[in-house]
Order: C-alpha cells, then sequence, then structure tokens
C-alpha cells in the first residue's frame, strides 16, 4: 500500500487511476487529432486543445469516482460495473454537448470530443479487461502470514479475505497450526509458510507476546527482507481506523503521528476561516426559505442552540436549523436521533438528508468554537457516558471539533454505543494522520457524500 495525503491506497487502485487517466487523455487526443488531421497544431497548441483535453480528464476520472469505479471497499457485480463504467462516457457526451451549446470555445469543436468519446467507450472497457489479469499478476498481490491465533488475529484475518482490492493475498496464519500452540510449534510453521509461499510481510497480531513470540525467527526473516509489522499499524492502514481494544497508551505516546507544528494549525484555521466564510455568502438565498419553511411547518424558533463539548473539554454553544418538535426532550431528555425519529418535523427530515440544517454551524467555524474538518462535537451528557464506556474517547477532544470530518465520511450515522466506538476508531486516525492533504481529502469526499445524501440521519 502506498500513502498520500497520510491515507493508504492500494497500489493496484493507483494503477487503476494512472492508467484511465493515461487512456482518458490518449483517447480525446486521437479524436482531435483524427477530426483536425491538417490544422491539429493549430487546434491543440493555438487554440489551447491540450488544455481542454486535460480538463475533459479531469472530468471524466471525477465522473468515474462519482460511480465508486474506484472504491475498492464496494463489492459490485462484473454486470454492475460495466454498466457503471459505460454511464460514464454517456453521462460525459451529454455534459459536453451542454457546454458546447452555451461556450463552444471551452470544447474541442468539428466533431473532434463525439470521436474521443466514442474511441473512450471502447478503450474504457478493454482497459478494465485488461487490468483484471493484470492484477493477478505477482507484482501487484502480496503475500502475508499472520502471527497470532487470538481474536484480534482472527479479526485480522478476516478482514484479509473481505477485501481482495487492496491486493493482499493470505498465505497463512498461526490458526492453521496444528497441536499444541508453543514456540517452537509457531516459529516452524512461520518459517514453513515463508519458504514455501515466498511471504512478502509477516503481521504480528499476538495479545501475549511473552514465550509465545518467535523473535529470533522474526529477526531472521527482516535481515532476509521479509517485512514484520505489528498489527495496529496494518489494521490502521486496511481499515482507515485505529482499534481501541489492545491499544496501549506507550502506541500513541512513541508512534508515529499525533504532531502537529503551528503552520499546520495557522493553515488549517485560514482555510476553515475562507471555507465557512464562503459558504455563508453563499448560503444567504437560500437562509429566507429555510426559515420560512420551517416557520409554517411547525412552531418554534428557527434556529436551535445546543451545548457541545470542544477541544481540550470547553463548553460551546453549537447552532443548527430546527428540525425536531419544541418539546422533543421533554419527557425522554437527552437521546440521540434514531432512524424515522417521531420527533423529526417533515422539513427537519429534508434539512437532515441534504445537511442544510448545518448551515449555522459555519459561524461557530468563523467563531473558532469550530474547525471545517474535525471530530464532529458531541454533548456533554453523551460524552460523560461514553467516555466511560469506551476507552481512549476523551482524546478526540485534543483538537478543534469539525464541521465534517473521517469518520462521517467512512461511516454511517450512529445511534448506539458501538457506532460512538468505530467512530472514536475513525477519528484516532484522524488526529494521528492529520494534514492540510488529508483535510482536503475528506472535504471533497464530503461533497459527494452530501449530494448523494449518504450516511445522513
Amino acid at each position: 500500500m502506498i500513502r498520500l495525503f497520510n491515507v493508504y491506497y492500494p497500489v493496484r487502485t493507483l494503477v487503476l487511476l494512472i492508467g484511465e487517466a493515461l487512456i482518458i487523455g490518449t483517447s480525446l487526443l486521437i479524436g482531435a487529432m483524427y477530426a483536425n488531421w491538417e490544422d491539429s497544431y493549430l487546434v491543440l497548441v493555438q487554440e489551447h486543445g491540450y488544455l481542454k483535453i486535460l480538463g475533459v480528464t479531469f472530468l471524466v476520472l471525477l465522473g468515474s469516482h462519482w460511480f465508486d469505479l474506484y472504491d475498492t471497499s464496494r463489492v459490485i457485480s462484473k454486470g454492475e460495473l460495466y454498466f457503471r463504467l459505460l454511464m460514464v462516457p454517456g453521462v460525459m457526451a451529454f455534459i459536453l454537448a451542454g457546454v458546447s451549446y452555451f461556450r463552444p470555445d471551452f470544447v474541442l469543436g468539428n466533431g473532434s470530443m463525439e470521436i474521443g468519446i466514442l474511441i473512450l467507450t471502447v478503450a474504457l472497457l478493454g482497459w478494465r479487461i485488461g487490468f483484471t489479469w493484470l492484477v493477478q499478476m505477482p507484482i501487484l498481490t502480496e503475500r502475508v502470514y499472520v502471527l497470532g491465533t487470538g481474536e484480534r488475529a482472527q479479526r485480522l484475518v478476516q478482514g484479509l479475505r473481505q477485501s481482495p482490492g487492496i491486493g493482499v493475498e493470505l498465505a497463512s496464519w498461526t490458526g492453521k497450526l496444528e497441536g499444541a500452540v508453543t514456540r517452537d510449534a509457531v516459529a516452524a510453521h512461520l518459517l514453513e509458510t515463508v519458504s514455501k509461499q515466498k511471504v512478502h510481510r509477516v503481521i504480528v497480531a499476538m495479545p501475549d507476546r511473552r514465550g509465545t513470540i518467535p523473535m529470533e525467527e522474526l529477526l531472521q526473516l527482516r535481515m532476509q527482507g521479509v517485512k514484520v509489522e505489528e498489527a495496529t499499524s496494518w489494521l490502521e492502514k486496511m481499515s482507515g481506523k485505529i482499534e481501541v481494544e489492545n491499544l496501549f497508551p506507550s502506541w500513541i505516546v512513541f508512534g508515529e503521528g499525533f504532531r502537529r507544528s503551528d503552520l499546520f494549525r495557522f493553515t488549517r484555521r485560514l482555510i476553515s476561516v475562507v471555507i465557512s466564510l464562503t459558504g455563508l455568502i453563499l448560503a444567504l438565498p437560500l437562509l429566507p426559505l429555510i426559515m420560512l419553511a420551517i416557520k409554517l411547518d411547525s412552531e418554534g424558533p428557527v434556529l436551535y442552540a445546543q451545548t457541545r463539548v470542544g477541544k481540550a473539554g470547553r463548553l460551546f454553544k453549537v447552532l443548527k436549523f430546527r428540525t425536531m418538535r419544541v418539546d422533543a426532550e421533554a419527557e425522554s431528555g437527552p437521546q440521540w436521533a434514531g432512524d424515522n425519529d417521531p420527533r423529526v418535523t417533515r422539513v427537519g427530515r429534508f434539512l437532515r438528508t441534504s445537511r442544510l440544517d448545518e448551515i449555522p454551524q459555519l459561524w461557530c467555524v468563523l467563531k473558532g468554537d469550530m474547525a471545517f474538518v474535525g471530530p464532529r462535537p458531541e454533548r456533554p451528557e453523551f460524552v460523560e457516558w461514553l467516555s466511560r464506556e469506551i476507552p481512549y474517547y476523551n482524546v478526540r477532544h485534543m483538537v478543534r471539533p469539525g464541521l465534517t470530518g473521517w469518520a462521517q465520511i467512512k461511516y454511517k450515522y450512529g445511534s448506539t454505543v458501538e457506532d460512538a466506538r468505530e467512530k472514536l476508531q475513525y477519528d484516532l486516525f484522524y488526529m494521528k494522520n492529520a494534514s492540510i492533504g488529508l483535510d482536503l481529502v475528506i472535504m471533497f469526499l464530503t461533497i459527494k457524500i452530501v449530494i448523494l445524501r449518504r450516511g445522513a440521519q
């Protein structure tokens, strides 16, 4: 796996993306040269044809991302894959037709784009068929051995088996060892598997390492070029989260990450201010309509202020458009919203699914109570309870809470302790790997999630 913007991506996904970008650009270039053979230099250079091809290439890649064609975590059938693949040039043809009608100078003329799209449709299908063969080559597949037999090792093995898209093949694991699990038996099984199956990496997932872990053999393999890694780090790469079970404080204290320079803090704050100010300005025309709809739908104030826990445990008031009845918690007290919650009004349900109810939170970002990206702020009643139930829960208060975050794009809306535990594990990953690049990735993915109404409640 390769690390970009502090996020780990499978090598095969990057190969797919780069190969597809080259195919898109080449197809459009061939179409332009075929349609303008005698004037190709004039069209491509003097009329900025190369820049137009680059722009369309970016739009096609964006469309493929929109249809989840680069998401290895989503398992789709081959038929559905090819259907989505054909949808991309189809949608792009409609977009280019609209652009050429209103601004013909933005696209290549003389039928260049039409020919390019036709070539692209065939080329994309051929590339995906070829890529299916390519990913089976040993150079894009890494064989691993999981050293461990407990629940954590089983979870890791199951995760590897259920994630073929990451390019990792499970050679074996200690759970296949017959007889007593002694140090010598584990060492013999490990060395035999590495020798016969040419293992590239050993992942250590033993909860009790004293007297069982074959340290001398691992050192020997390490010197031979076999990578040896602790399960926590590998699970972090594979799942995009840090598991709190079997997580020791020393791993946080001495491990990489969890560092923020003054330049990072300043840049991150500047981005939050610019985006929140821009968002408030763009949302101004919508505000009267939203306020009127809330007033007509139910009695009560338009805005709803609620106490949340911010950075370093400081309390602040978060603002939202009211989406529930005024007496929503009069009898039950504080509680999470559930599926089809009867307390939510008709307008409120639309505001929640469209995320328009969170527009006033941009003011909290502008004030500095929140950042644009970070762990979602929780109510103090829930924080006190969850801190007792979930280890390391208070660690999430090391940074400003955010309007969106890594947990929001990776996990559904949560309304249970287990949901809170899962989201904390994603928040820990974000805090460990926080960077401007990761923030930009989260913002980019948030746009897709909001428009497609994924994870909303």
